[in-house]
């Protein structure tokens, strides 16, 4: 395949449509090396029936509704327009409340109205979370720490390019927590390495990605990526290097 066949093919994959926060168009694309947790096990075992629950950063709802929350009990934030409005074509139907956000440190409920709230992969304020939870609730989070992918990124983009705060990490999203008034009940951090087996599953990726991969494009990255094709050929795939940490945390009750 010549550089104008390529490039016609990139970027099909550049301007194929994403929705919510489904990956399933590149699914079987990834070769993904599992975390040393399971974040959806880990939630589904602090909920119950009576659970007030809050997942903040929903998405399109796909990892909420998966957890069968309590009907009438359960709320879900979200800031990107798009996503806000398919969750409140999708999520009422299962007694889920959707409320847009502007900014983490305010979240438009009530102080000590939930039992539970989860985060994953989304930005938070450890006080403002703090508030919304009653005493003994506990926040459950998941996030993607400030070195994922800063070395594929520097390949496509170059040295200068403004990555991610690279401190971001398990050590400081802790002391956020605990100087919130949180204790610690778990605390895990890993850098997992999945493979991209074909370099238009990069394209997608690193075009919904932009936070990481600022001012991605195929026509200005083309050279580096055919380089990475180039790879992908020879050794079957482009590795990257993620970051991912997991905290639960509790609001200390009062009443002991």
């Amino acid at each position: 395949m010549d550089d104008r066949q390529l490039k016609l093919l990139w970027e099909a994959e550049e301007n194929a449509v994403f929705q919510g926060w489904d990956f399933g168009y590149i699914r079987n694309r990834i070769r993904e090396q599992p975390l040393p947790w399971d974040y959806h096990a880990i939630v589904e075992a602090s909920l119950s029936e009576e659970t007030m629950l809050l997942d903040m950063g929903t998405g399109g709802g796909e990892l909420l509704c998966s957890l069968r929350p309590p009907a009438g009990r359960t709320y879900a934030t979200e800031a990107y327009p798009p996503n806000v409005e398919l969750c409140r074509r999708t999520l009422p139907a299962y007694g889920i409340e959707v409320r847009q956000i502007i900014e983490d440190d305010k979240l438009p409920f009530d102080s000590g109205m939930f039992d539970l709230v989860i985060n994953r992969h989304e930005s938070f304020s450890p006080e403002e979370v703090f508030r919304v939870l009653k005493p003994g609730g506990r926040f459950i989070t998941q996030q993607v720490g400030g070195r994922n992918n800063r070395e594929l990124a520097r390949t496509l983009l170059g040295d200068d390019v403004g990555l991610t705060d690279s401190d971001f990490g398990l050590a400081s999203a802790r002391q956020s927590l605990e100087a919130a008034g949180f204790a610690i009940e778990r605390a895990e951090e890993c850098f997992p390495v999945p493979t991209f087996l074909d370099v238009g599953a990069l394209v997608y990726f690193a075009r919904i990605i932009e936070w990481e991969f600022p001012g991605f494009s195929v026509e200005r990255c083309f050279g580096a990526l055919r380089k990475l094709h180039e790879e992908a050929v020879r050794v079957g795939g482009i590795a990257t290097v993620e970051h991912r940490f997991l905290l639960t945390a509790v609001k200390p009750d009062e009443t002991r």
